[in-house]
């Protein structure tokens, strides 16, 4: 797992209350090249992919020119501040940068069972993709997210095994 960098100034990341940083490591454009394929997750701001993230993807640029991302599977996963908070619109804004690299959308589906329909208790995610709801940032990921999560990952990893298989 790692992270993308920071784009806000410490500053502003200070006035917005904004977590410790994690000593989780940053990525670089060009270790995209290296992966079979990509799980990103993402919080979402107003509907669509934190503005650090699209700062990371707008950087793939020189990728992007020499098509090395093409035919690599992707999926998509999210965290929304409230249940309005947009993580189909999320989804649906992201898949633009992955269409111009010629990367694989891999969607979830309704393949993670009687979860994916549970309806009486709060939950994120969607056939687009695991997702959580962090209201202030305190709430922890309920137990069908970590299940529609964890099956996300399995089904993602079938995928690109199959899609590695046929290259």
């Amino acid at each position: 797992m790692n992270s993308v960098p920071e784009t806000l100034p410490e500053e502003v990341l200070g006035k917005l209350g904004a977590p410790p940083k994690s000593d989780v490591p940053i990525i670089t454009a060009h270790e995209l090249a290296e992966a079979d394929g990509f799980i990103f997750g993402f919080p979402t701001r107003f509907g669509m992919m934190a503005s650090q993230f699209k700062a990371f993807l707008d950087s793939t640029g020189g990728l992007w020119r020499t098509q090395q991302l093409a035919g690599k599977p992707a999926g998509l996963f999210f965290s929304t501040g409230s249940q309005g908070g947009g993580q189909e619109t999320t989804a649906l804004t992201a898949v633009t940068q992955l269409v111009h690299h010629g990367i694989i959308y891999v969607p979830i589906g309704y393949t993670a069972g009687a979860g994916m329909f549970e309806i009486e208790k709060v939950k994120g995610g969607s056939p687009y993709g695991a997702g959580t709801f962090a209201g202030d940032g305190t709430r922890q990921p309920s137990e069908i997210e970590l299940q529609v999560a964890f099956h996300q990952g399995q089904y993602f990893a079938g995928i690109a095994k199959k899609l590695k298989g046929s290259a």
